[in-house]
């Protein structure tokens, strides 16, 4: 049920073929997950910008004219990049909230993905290989990211359900397993003032983890909590601006396995998700253990 890739890069000399090598992890977890995917890559920030990444079920309507009418509404020129059903805006850091609400009134049809300094998620309907294909993720740099293949088990197929799911500034989650609390959690955070595009249990998750960090809760803390306030079964993968961490539940029914060298940290589902990282041979190579929380951060 469900495959879970995420690689985190010591060595920048690897960050032009992190697009490359996430893409093959998550092509070899095809058979956990046929129904949907997603990847979030994290490229390197750029002095004083944002990035607002967008889906639409209809590009040809939404995308035409995008960015004339765009800019115009920011009051200057920006830049937009379009991906398939996707595109990736770029506005002032101080903007970002601005750009957001400009987009909700010149493409209501159009959805937020993420936002953020580094982040830019895709994902869609259909085969990893063909979504993968489609944003051509293979070609994308950057410096660490997380994907999902998902068997949808709680909710309909649709690119809304996919992985990964964003709630906060440069943060993503990806879940395979199920949680038995989500919609008393949703009704906690929602009081909290955290709202919700989905009924799908993974995107409580990431929320929970947002409101948590919203509060000051480093990464680490916030996967803490994970395990004495979500109930069920679940392995959780979780990226941010600067960080990368893996929390498995108590029972940790879920399969995981991780490596680590000098040149990165990897995740996957199973480990044949890793066979082709350089020096895999020579990795330090471990299951996470139940209930206990791993992170890497810059």
């Amino acid at each position: 049920m469900c495959g879970i890739v995420g690689l985190f890069l010591k060595d920048p000399d690897l960050e032009p073929r992190l697009g490359a090598m996430l893409t093959d992890m998550l092509v070899t977890m095809t058979d956990r997950g046929p129904d949907s995917a997603g990847i979030a890559i994290y490229g390197q920030p750029k002095a004083g910008l944002a990035k607002l990444t967008v889906q639409s079920s209809d590009p040809e309507r939404d995308f035409k004219g995008l960015q004339p009418d765009f800019s115009k509404a920011m009051g200057g020129t920006v830049s937009v990049e379009i991906r398939d059903t996707h595109a990736v805006l770029e506005v002032p850091v101080g903007k970002l909230e601005a750009a957001r609400a400009a987009i909700r009134t010149l493409r209501p049809g159009a959805k937020v993905m993420s936002a953020g300094e580094g982040i830019e998620i895709f994902k869609e309907v259909g085969l990893p290989k063909d979504v993968a294909a489609r944003f051509d993720v293979a070609r994308m740099s950057g410096t660490h990211g997380i994907g999902h293949t998902r068997m949808a088990t709680e909710s309909a197929v649709t690119t809304a359900g996919a992985h990964p799911f964003s709630t906060g500034l440069d943060q993503c989650l990806v879940h395979n397993g199920s949680l038995s609390n989500h919609n008393s959690v949703r009704r906690v955070l929602t009081r909290a003032g955290m709202t919700f595009e989905t009924q799908n249990d993974t995107e409580v998750a990431a929320a929970f983890l947002s409101h948590k960090m919203s509060h000051g809760a480093n990464l680490g803390e916030a996967m803490e909590a994970t395990l004495t306030d979500l109930d069920g079964f679940f392995t959780f993968v979780v990226g941010t601006g600067n960080g990368f961490g893996v929390v498995r539940d108590p029972v940790a029914c879920k399969p995981a396995v991780m490596a680590e060298t000098e040149q990165y940290v990897a995740f996957g589902t199973e480990y044949r998700a890793m066979v082709n990282l350089p020096s895999i041979e020579s990795a330090r190579v471990w299951e996470p253990e139940p209930a206990t929380v791993y992170f890497w951060e810059r």
